[in-house]
């Protein structure tokens, strides 16, 4: 199964996706008992969605993991469809992720913001690289003249 075949209320599903993103934990109380949860974002070729980790997964996985999950169910939540192991799933590291440097995939915290690339190139050296262009035109201009 694929990210892209992911449907609201879908159970029994077996995936393997890579964890590229993964947000700060949270921490609550249920019944009395203290408990734990994390999203992250997932990806394979065909897309990427939000897996909710919980208690001890939280502390399992981490950002440039490969992750199989069986028997996983797929919820909906504010419009955005979220896998989870669900009561009966099955969360297990079956490796690294391979991160695709060329698209810039490189893994991240969430709500990190990317950072910009800087030019350093001095104003001064843009004027100078500009009259250098100049003169080689002007140098051109008068071989042919000639």
């Amino acid at each position: 199964m694929q990210i892209k075949d992911l449907q609201p209320k879908q159970g029994k599903v077996d995936i393997t996706v890579d964890v590229v993103e993964k947000a700060a934990p949270k921490e609550f109380q249920k019944f009395g008992n203290p408990g734990k949860l994390c999203n992250i974002k997932i990806k394979d070729e065909t897309g990427q969605t939000t897996m909710t980790l919980w208690n001890e997964q939280v502390e399992k996985i981490n950002i440039g993991d490969k992750i199989k999950i069986t028997n996983g169910y797929v919820n909906e939540w504010q419009g955005e469809l979220q896998l989870s192991t669900g009561k009966f799933g099955k969360l297990e590291v079956v490796g690294k992720a391979v991160l695709n440097e060329k698209s810039n995939n490189s893994p991240k915290p969430i709500g990190v913001e990317e950072e910009e690339e800087i030019d350093d190139t001095t104003e001064k050296e843009s004027e100078e690289a500009d009259e250098e262009e100049s003169d080689s035109h002007d140098n051109i201009e008068e071989e042919e003249i000639n």
